[in-house]
């Protein structure tokens, strides 16, 4: 069915820090919207109150028809024990709690309890209208377009990184909602995912909000923009496309920081010359005063009316400034300013594979030969599940081979940056797990840096694993900046990260002179980092372009 989700002055918080308050907004069949702020802003949160999973701190939401259905597709899709493929698609869908009222539907209406001819026909419409008469059939079906080969009852905790991405698409791909909300859909997907997700995002009847950091699929779905400006505390919903919203967004705030400066400008003036006749104004009356004794009744007069008009002048002065229209001084955003430490180069030769053969489960891995030679930067390529991370594990030596060698070559010092941050996943807190990477520095100069990338007082003593993927990444990154290194592996760096973070990796790397091994679906990373190599991974082989 068709339906619309309107939102009226929405609050929401967290802790004693107000994330956004005011907020109005009406998602209409065929809307496709995108959410767009700095991490912390409350872009996840914001998708949590609209899809009824939160309680917000005032305003209200409506949804019309109220029976229309509205699908939370989280970043991070949540994989459960004992949860097969199967299992997860008819949670991610919607159908499996459809599934579970019908079934209480039923059994009232064999029991003949009142009301269960309409509560029976409430729950069929909704099952039915969320795809569960078909929902098998169709899962076959995509499940196999998508590569995805292990089957519907495979467990999902058992599936890679890899094939769980291509689960979680397959999910989207087969919900029926009437409403979407969508956390980060292109986290971990492959180009033909990405492509795959466009489509099926641009081709939907339902309204859509979305949330994404990548910036390429931005521009290709979204017809509308709704930022969540922190530094600001504002809420701006831009028209006409993701290219047309950063366009008007920085002449907004040019505009903006010329109206202050004009305003700070004229008021400086006007202070400065309300300054000057009261100083005038004041020295007229000492005047007055050490020639109080004068007899010359005109000098005493012209004295007079001088200090008069001067004190006029001041007032009117004052008055002139007290009619300004006051223009607020944007604020300035917090902002990330990356380096990556350089350690002293390596030998010549950094990396080599020599009929490097490995198996993980059922993947077979080469036989491969590469050789990755000092300041090479080489961008690798290919679907999910091709094996892109297990040739990065084979390279540094972390993979064991069933044949061949693999060997890091003299003075090479890796700095990583893995798809699954695991660093800090664990229930240490993020100073202790960070201070562990770097013995040398002390808790406070750990808390320095980590407050440079975001991450303060409320986010050191927290366990890792309590953190959004976003701050475990910029951690990640943070240890680039205080670890020398010149052999840099990044697997898919910009997940999670936002787009002024990403913007601020690619100047980093720009700059940075050592060897890099870079795996990114990201179209306008790849385009925007300087790369002397290509290498495409398929079905564990390898082949340089």
């Amino acid at each position: 069915m068709s339906a619309t989700l309107v939102v009226k002055d929405l609050a929401a918080g967290h802790g004693d820090r107000t994330l956004f308050s005011g907020l109005d907004l009406v998602v209409a069949p065929g809307d496709v919207i995108g959410l767009v702020g700095a991490n912390g802003a409350g872009k996840s949160t914001l998708l949590r109150l609209l899809a009824g999973l939160a309680t917000p701190d005032g305003g209200t939401l409506r949804l019309s028809p109220p029976a229309a259905t509205v699908g939370h597709l989280p970043q991070e899709p949540e994989r459960r024990p004992g949860e097969t493929v199967r299992d997860f698609l008819a949670r991610r869908t919607g159908v499996a709690e459809a599934q579970t009222a019908l079934d209480t539907a039923t059994q009232a209406l064999v029991d003949g309890a009142p009301g269960a001819d309409d509560a029976y026909a409430v729950a069929l419409d909704r099952w039915l209208g969320l795809g569960g008469a078909d929902l098998d059939e169709r899962a076959e079906e995509v499940v196999g377009s998508l590569g995805l080969t292990v089957g519907l009852e495979r467990p999902m905790t058992g599936l890679s990184g890899g094939q769980a991405a291509r689960a979680g698409l397959a999910s989207l791909l087969l919900s029926r909602y009437d409403v979407f909300l969508l956390d980060e859909p292109t986290n971990d997907l492959d180009l033909d995912g990405l492509a795959r997700l466009e489509d099926f995002v641009t081709g939907l009847r339902a309204g859509t909000v979305l949330v994404s950091h990548d910036r390429e699929f931005l521009a290709r779905t979204v017809g509308k923009v709704l930022e969540l400006d922190l530094a600001q505390q504002q809420i701006n919903l831009y028209g006409g496309g993701y290219e047309s919203y950063l366009e008007e967004r920085a002449t907004a705030r040019r505009h903006a920081r010329e109206a202050y400066e004009e305003y700070a400008g004229t008021r400086a003036a006007l202070e400065t010359r309300a300054r000057t006749q009261r100083n005038w104004m004041e020295k007229g009356v000492r005047n007055a005063r050490r020639k109080a004794g004068d007899n010359d009744k005109m000098s005493r007069k012209t004295r007079s009316e001088s200090t008069e008009k001067q004190a006029a002048k001041a007032r009117q002065t004052e008055r002139l400034i007290e009619r300004l229209d006051v223009v607020e001084e944007p604020r300035k955003e917090w902002e990330l300013h990356m380096e990556i430490a350089a350690a002293p180069r390596s030998g010549a030769v950094v990396a080599t594979l020599s009929g490097a053969e490995a198996r993980r489960g059922s993947f077979a891995f080469g036989p491969v030969d590469l050789q990755i030679d000092w300041a090479d930067r080489v961008a690798v390529t290919g679907a999910n599940g091709s094996g892109k991370s297990t040739l990065l594990a084979a390279l540094l030596g972390r993979l064991p081979l069933t044949a061949g060698s693999s060997a890091l070559g003299p003075g090479v010092v890796v700095g990583e940056v893995d798809q699954a941050r695991a660093l800090f996943f664990g229930r240490e807190t993020l100073l202790e797990a960070f201070g562990a990477a770097v013995p040398d520095c002390t808790p406070a100069e750990v808390r320095t840096l980590l407050a440079k990338f975001g991450l303060k007082a409320g986010h050191v003593l927290r366990p890792a694993v309590t953190l959004s993927p976003g701050e475990r990444t910029r951690a990640a990154l943070a240890l680039l900046q205080v670890r020398g290194v010149n052999l840099l592996v990044l697997d898919e760096p910009t997940n999670h990260l936002d787009l002024p973070a990403i913007e601020q990796l690619e100047s980093a790397l720009a700059s940075y002179e050592g060897t890099l091994l870079l795996v990114t679906h990201d179209r306008r990373m790849l385009d925007a980092v300087h790369t002397t190599r290509r290498i495409e991974v398929a079905e564990g082989r390898i082949s340089e372009r």
